[in-house]
């Protein structure tokens, strides 16, 4: 076959592990014993479902206790308000000294403050009364329980009573050297800067999920102990085909090249020292052999990097039946052998 120079994309397949979207856990804000656990483990829950009820009893009462305190505090407002008028009434008769004013006044004064502390510890206690039916914070899927009824639920606990998991969209974080993060860079179109270059999700026997992932440069860090680019794609997952914790595979395009030169895989033989060449057939028929470079494979073809140029003839079949230096009737080889290829990928 005569090579001739093609615009290739240069691809990376590299593994990764799913990562959910969004994580909640579901902790108490109130202390109190769990009465009843009102999902079904292993289901999709909305933001603002119902997932634990506290036992409300004592919470209610301390509503009730707030409630009667405010109302108490309402009353003695009111009487220091009626008192406050017949003292001014009193003063304008001169019946009434200053200071009974000024004590009625400051009587009223405290009666109000009273009455704004007594409603923010109603407000206080019905929040609480409210905190005892726990709630989904976002909407996912939820994992099995992990508080069953007749637990004590107690604020700032060790463990969650549940787990919510946002994977309608989730993450795939891959790994790569650092030094090509600035090819990644180069790869992305000035209109891919929010929306983020495509990557290919595979799974483990090499087949692509229907998801479409996007790799986002903004998610992109630096490990400090190995050197490596931790890449973040985010990837729609409308079927809850990818899960937290999955390891997968991620097809990355690394380079792309204008003008690139490929020979199949069958034309590249190694010596004993492990040295790849390929025979290339001169004008004259003259075979030759050429000492090459090779790079990345695509569809059952090698990049070469070094030793060829565009124009060579390059001996695809038949080579182990000739020596360099002979003399050769060379027939075109048929493209689509490349799939006789495809098992030695």
């Amino acid at each position: 076959m005569q090579l001739r120079p093609e615009a290739i994309t240069i691809y990376d397949v590299l593994p990764g592990r799913v990562a959910a979207y969004r994580v909640a856990e579901i902790r108490p804000q109130v202390g109190g014993i769990v009465r009843n656990r009102l999902f079904r483990q292993g289901s999709e829950v909305e933001a603002g479902q119902p997932l634990f009820q506290i036992d409300p009893a004592a919470f209610a009462a301390e509503v009730d206790m707030a409630a009667a305190a405010l109302s108490r505090s309402d009353a003695a407002l009111n009487r220091t308000e009626a008192q406050v008028r017949r003292v001014e009434a009193l003063l304008k008769t001169n019946t009434a000294t200053q200071q009974a004013y000024d004590e009625a006044i400051a009587a009223r004064a405290q009666a109000a403050a009273d009455v704004a502390y007594g409603r923010a510890a109603l407000e206080r206690r019905t929040l609480d009364l409210g905190f005892a039916t726990i709630r989904a914070p976002i909407a996912g899927r939820i994992d099995h329980a992990l508080a069953s009824e007749g637990l004590l639920a107690t604020p700032g606990g060790t463990s969650p009573l549940a787990i919510v998991q946002q994977i309608d969209r989730v993450y795939v974080d891959l790994r790569q050297p650092a030094r090509r993060l600035d090819a990644l860079r180069g790869l992305a179109r000035p209109d891919e800067a929010d929306a983020g270059t495509p990557v290919e999700i595979l799974s483990a026997d090499g087949k692509a999920y229907p998801v479409v992932g996007r790799l986002l440069f903004s998610g992109i860090s630096v490990d400090p102990g190995t050197g490596e680019i931790v890449l973040r794609v985010e990837a729609d997952n409308p079927q809850r085909l990818l899960l937290p914790g999955m390891f997968v595979r991620a097809r990355l395009a690394r380079e792309k090249r204008p003008a690139a030169l490929l020979v199949p895989l069958q034309a590249v033989q190694r010596d004993g020292n492990g040295v790849e060449h390929v025979s290339i057939v001169e004008d004259a028929g003259r075979v030759v052999r050429r000492e090459i470079v090779t790079g990345g494979q695509i569809d059952g073809r090698v990049v070469v990097e070094s030793g060829l140029r565009a124009g060579d003839q390059v001996v695809v079949e038949g080579q182990d039946r000739i020596q360099p230096g002979a003399q050769v009737n060379a027939l075109p080889w048929r493209v689509e052998r490349v799939a006789d290829a495809e098992p030695h990928r």
